[in-house]
């Protein structure tokens, strides 16, 4: 199907590709330095193993683009503790000619949870919640149901954030275009018209860790109940406001006005899916709208918390275990991988139409996010990675399957 669907492509995107913001053909020698990178980066992408359909060799962004069949692609680049460059690559939907751009928004899916944790945390700060209490003690509108699983160990904050809390429902497959679209307690309780199962204990809290979007509704419930706040309100006011996300929102569904920003999600073969995206009312857990700039400004956020710079937004020892490993290789909201002196966080985020990966190291200052309307963008996001990684000169990194 991939291969069907790569000469179309690739004649579309030898007419349309585009690159925002760098500089022209054969102006090399009068560019500054990061547009020097960038052309380098651009054209020094590597394909992660050789065979007939991916030969070995150095190729350019368009090249994967068109092999991959990935209508466009935004990337966000930090160095030195600040964003230094943003562009933004081939179409919003396939065909149409509209041109990804800096600020076009595109679906974070999974990269939602890190910044609900960052927000819970700082309302740990706040002794608004405790990491370690039962949450059903503080929740109203909703509990979890108590069974055999939860006799003597409880779901808590620490556990649901770390996904350590025994609870159902890893993913969500959103709702196309026209379909009904549940309220946060109907998807809790797998009620219509919500698509998913009741959110619930199916193993005992603690034991083992089981990666769980169910888990983070529960969260972001729990936010709404001791604040009672919008979630996207709340959202605004912890994280996206502070951090500068100026472009970002928790709003599913989309307001219409905001339409005409967004990158269109793609199927594998690169046709625009259905309704053009899907609404994800599992905001915690799947619903955040944004752009690679921002999503690089929130990984700045978590930086300057764990070098408790003056604008920090997290306790010193908050800010601490939102980059230590916690438990196995997760802490308090994002992956760890690393020594001490290069650690490094990431995190994943597919939903139907869209991948997209965070990468930032904790003391170094340095980071990339890659932001595709396409299924098949995850492969895309790493090959990209890696090129900016060895341009940088990145320590100690490989991304990780």
């Amino acid at each position: 199907m991939r291969n069907a669907a790569i000469g179309p492509l690739m004649m579309l995107m030898s007419l349309s590709f585009s690159c925002t913001g760098d500089s022209g053909p054969g102006d090399e020698g009068k560019a500054n330095e990061p547009d020097v990178r960038i052309k380098r980066i651009m054209r020094s992408l590597r394909s992660a193993q050789g065979d007939e359909e991916q030969p070995t060799g150095e190729f350019t962004l368009e090249d994967r683009m068109a092999h991959y069949c990935v209508p466009g692609v935004s990337i966000a680049v930090i160095h030195n503790g600040s964003v230094e460059w943003a562009r933004g690559y081939g179409e919003r939907t396939a065909g149409t000619g509209d041109r990804v751009q800096p600020d076009t928004l595109f679906q974070a899916a999974s990269i939602s949870k890190p910044l609900t944790a960052f927000a819970a945390l700082r309302l740990v700060d706040d002794a608004v919640l405790s990491l370690d209490a039962d949450v059903n003690d503080h929740l109203r509108s909703w509990k979890v149901a108590e069974n055999e699983f939860t006799v003597d160990e409880k779901v808590t904050l620490r556990r649901l954030i770390t996904h350590r809390a025994g609870v159902n429902v890893p993913w969500y497959r959103g709702y196309r275009k026209g379909e009904a679209v549940p309220a946060l307690n109907e998807v809790l309780a797998g009620a219509s018209p919500a698509n998913s199962e009741p959110v619930q204990v199916f193993r005992t809290p603690g034991t083992r860790g089981v990666y769980s979007g169910g888990g983070y509704c529960i969260i972001q419930r729990l936010l709404m109940d001791v604040t009672e706040t919008s979630f996207p309100g709340l959202m605004g006011r912890l994280v996206l406001k502070p951090l500068n996300m100026g472009r970002s929102m928790f709003a599913q569904p989309l307001p219409e006005a905001r339409a005409p920003y967004v990158a269109a999600g793609h199927g594998p073969g690169g046709e625009p899916i259905d309704g053009r995206w899907r609404t994800y009312p599992e905001l915690a857990a799947a619903g955040l709208w944004t752009t690679a700039s921002d999503l690089a400004r929130f990984a700045i956020g978590v930086q300057n918390a764990a070098a408790q710079n003056p604008d920090a937004l997290l306790a010193p020892d908050t800010a601490q275990m939102l980059v230590t490993r916690q438990f196995e290789n997760f802490s308090l909201g994002l992956p760890i991988r690393g020594r001490d002196g290069n650690r490094w966080f990431t995190h994943n985020g597919i939903n139907d139409g869209y991948c997209s990966v965070m990468y930032a190291y904790v003391e170094l200052g340095f980071g990339a996010v890659i932001m595709t309307n396409s299924d098949n963008g995850m492969e895309l996001a790493r090959e990209i990675i890696v090129a900016i990684a060895e341009e940088y000169d990145w320590p100690d990194f490989a991304p990780e399957p």
